[in-house]
């Protein structure tokens, strides 16, 4: 199957990407490349150095599934710019799925987040409870969301609201929970946490990564599915790294009360299984960095790099 993989250059596409070449897929890769592009050669893989807005430009001949993953990533980055944010996490999606419909193409993977459902009191975050995003990033992937499931008789659509990922990859980031507290215990000897009592929804990069591919094979899975396995506090999250590296933790204030949860009961129902955890993550990020394959650089961090290359302007 030749597929369309948008974000192909990002934390989650540099472990998909690979993972669908092994499978005998084609591959068109499209990104900006704004963090580098790690991809190794591959006879079966087209990368191309383009942006999702410009969609006359990307190259959709023989494409017959998408996989949409593009998107000014997380909160803090949606608001340098929401123009482009709009622009490009939600306006691009509805230029994508036109081009499907026109061009017949069956299959649309889309990467929403579970961060759409706002602030929730229910212990129980299941796909039918009222969405609230709150920040411009939250409420690109709900348009896009309802946009795409508007196309639900012409294509198969199935969208995915994933929890926060962790875990190793080319294209690393470490401005997420497990990452960034692994990381400060590995580089600063000790961990900063903020409140604590926030609860984080979380899946490893393996397993969403996995995911996509298991809904690609799956075409008879259809509609909106959480997809995150461990609900876990921030200070849990802190004292799994410190079973490994065992620093102190300092709890400081914070003035962010958000939390989230998500329940993946419907996921699990369509006989999709998780294989790895919060501490696989743990353990796979050390394991790099006393290797030397990972350090603590700027460009793994999103909000820090695109201010430093001025990317959101």
């Amino acid at each position: 199957m030749k597929i369309l993989v948008t974000g192909s250059c990002g934390y989650k596409g540099h472990v998909l990407v690979p993972k669908l070449l092994a499978k005998g897929h084609k591959v068109v890769a499209l990104d900006t490349q704004w963090f580098g592009s790690y991809h190794q050669s591959h006879q079966n893989l087209n990368c191309v150095k383009g942006d999702v807005r410009n969609i006359e430009s990307i190259p959709f001949d023989g494409v017959e599934a998408i996989i949409h993953l593009s998107s000014i990533a997380n909160d803090p980055c949606g608001d340098l710019n929401p123009k482009l944010t709009w622009e490009v996490s939600a306006l691009a999606t509805m230029q994508l799925a036109d081009q499907a419909k026109r061009r017949g193409i069956k299959h649309f993977i889309y990467a929403s987040s579970g961060s759409v459902y706002g602030v929730k009191e229910e212990d129980q975050v299941t796909e039918d409870l009222e969405l609230k995003p709150i920040s411009e990033y939250n409420k690109t992937k709900m348009v896009s969301e309802r946009v795409l499931l508007s196309y639900g008789d012409d294509m198969v659509v199935q969208i995915v609201r994933p929890a926060t990922v962790c875990g190793l990859s080319p294209r690393m980031r470490l401005d997420v929970s497990v990452n960034l507290l692994t990381m400060q215990a590995l580089s600063k000897n000790k961990i900063t946490v903020f409140g604590g009592d926030q609860t984080r929804p979380n899946i490893h990069i393996d397993d969403i990564t996995d995911l996509y591919i298991f809904l690609l094979e799956n075409p008879q899975v259809t509609g909106v599915f959480n997809a995150g396995f461990e609900n876990i506090s921030i200070l849990d999250i802190a004292k799994t790294v410190t079973k490994y590296i065992p620093v102190e933790i300092e709890v400081t204030a914070s003035n962010d009360p958000r939390s989230y949860r998500v329940n993946s009961d419907k996921l699990l129902a369509t006989g999709f299984r998780p294989k790895k955890s919060v501490e696989h993550a743990v353990r796979e990020i050390i394991e790099a960095y006393q290797k030397g394959e990972l350090k603590d650089e700027d460009r793994f961090y999103n909000l820090k790099w695109m201010e430093k290359a001025n990317l959101a302007l």
